[in-house]
C-alpha cells in the first residue's frame, strides 16, 4: 500500500448538537424512544428546542466526532459532510478545522438549514436524540473528493447516511474509489433502528464492501436478527474485523481466527454517553492505522470512550494523545 496523507477520511452528517438534561417523564410525554435516535422535521426541531431546558451547543455528528477524536490522538484526518451557508454551518466548519481536521466540502447555498440534533440526557446518563438532518440531506456524489479517499488509509462511513438516496450514492462512489485504491473501508452501524430501516441493504453492504465494522450490542443483534452470541458467530469471517462494544463490559473484537474480549480498565463516573461509540471508533482506528495489535486497538477505543462519557458533550474535553501517554505510563 502506498503512503497516504491521511490516516482516516470520514463521511458523515455534519450536525450541531444541542444537549440538555431531561427526565424520563419529559421523554414519555413527547413519545421519544429512550436511548434511540429519531428523525424529525424543522418544525418539530424548533418546538422541541423551545421545550428543552438550558442547553449546551457543540459541533457534532457521529463521524465528525470520530475524526475529532482521531485528531486529538494525533492522527491525520479528513471529513466530508454537508452544511448550509448559514450561522450554524459556519460554526461547524470553524470547529472542525480548528482541531486540525481537513474539511472543504462546499456548503449548500440554498435549501434546508444546517442540521441539528437535540440530545436529551437522562439522570442515568443515557441519551435520546431527535435529529433534524437539514442540509445533511444535500450530500451528493459531486461532494466526494476522490483524491482525498485515495489519499487515506481508511474510509470510515456512518450508517446514518443511508437514510438519504443521494447520500447513499455518494457513499458507494467513495467506497468504490477506496477499494480501487486498495484502501480499507470501515462502517459504523450507528443505531439499531437505522439498521432495521435498511436491514437487507446493510447486510449486503457489510458482506460485500466492509473490512472493519463498528457496532454496539443492539446494532449487531439487529443486523442478524439474533441474540448477541449468535450475531458474533454470524459476523465472524464476514468482515476482516468487527469491533463490538458492550457498554460497561468493554468490547469484543471478532476476526475469522479469534474472538477477543477486552474489558474496560478505566474507572469513570458516567455523565453522558453521547459520543461513546464514536470515540471508541476513533481510538480503535488510531491504533489500527499506527500498527497496534487488535487488543491494544480495543484498549485505546475503551480509553477514549471512557473519557467522553465522563462529561457532557460528544467530543474529548482533554488531549487524548496526552491521556493515552499517561495511561501507558501507569
Amino acid at each position: 500500500m502506498t503512503a497516504t496523507r491521511y490516516d482516516v477520511v470520514a463521511i458523515g452528517n455534519a450536525i450541531v448538537d444541542i444537549l440538555a438534561s431531561a427526565d424520563d417523564a419529559f421523554l414519555a410525554a413527547r413519545s421519544l424512544p429512550k436511548g434511540r435516535m429519531v428523525l424529525i422535521d424543522e418544525a418539530q426541531a424548533d418546538a422541541l428546542y423551545n421545550q428543552m431546558g438550558p442547553a449546551v451547543e457543540a459541533s457534532g455528528g457521529s463521524a465528525a466526532n470520530t475524526v475529532a477524536g482521531l485528531a486529538s490522538l494525533g492522527s491525520t484526518a479528513a471529513f466530508i459532510g454537508k452544511v448550509a451557508d448559514d450561522t450554524l454551518g459556519t460554526v461547524f466548519r470553524h470547529d472542525i478545522t480548528a482541531i486540525g481536521v481537513h474539511y472543504d466540502t462546499p456548503p449548500a447555498v440554498d435549501g434546508p438549514a444546517t442540521a441539528r440534533c437535540m440530545v436529551l440526557i437522562t439522570p442515568d446518563a443515557d441519551r435520546t436524540m431527535s435529529t433534524y438532518l437539514g442540509a445533511c440531506t444535500r450530500l451528493t456524489p459531486a461532494d466526494i473528493d476522490e483524491s482525498i479517499i485515495i489519499d487515506s488509509k481508511v474510509l470510515y462511513v456512518e450508517g446514518y447516511l443511508w437514510d438519504e438516496p443521494e447520500a447513499k450514492d455518494a457513499i458507494m462512489q467513495a467506497i468504490c474509489a477506496a477499494k480501487e485504491a486498495g484502501r480499507q473501508v470501515a462502517l459504523s452501524l450507528s443505531d439499531s433502528l437505522c439498521v432495521r430501516r435498511h436491514h437487507e441493504e446493510f447486510q449486503e453492504l457489510v458482506a460485500g464492501f466492509v473490512d472493519i465494522l463498528f457496532a454496539n450490542e443492539a446494532e449487531i443483534c439487529a443486523l442478524f436478527d439474533a441474540p448477541f452470541e449468535q450475531a458474533v458467530q454470524a459476523i465472524r469471517g464476514t468482515v476482516a474485523i468487527a469491533a463490538l462494544t458492550r457498554g460497561a463490559d468493554g468490547c469484543q473484537v471478532v476476526t475469522a481466527k479469534e474472538i477477543l474480549t477486552v474489558p474496560i480498565r478505566t474507572s469513570v463516573t458516567v455523565v453522558d454517553t453521547t459520543g461513546a461509540g464514536d470515540l471508541f471508533a476513533a481510538g480503535f482506528l488510531h491504533g489500527l492505522t499506527h500498527g497496534q495489535s487488535l487488543p491494544d486497538c480495543a484498549r485505546l477505543g475503551n480509553l477514549c470512550a471512557a473519557e467522553v462519557i465522563s462529561h457532557v458533550g460528544p467530543r474529548p474535553a482533554v488531549s487524548l494523545k496526552t491521556l493515552v501517554l499517561e495511561a501507558m505510563a501507569v
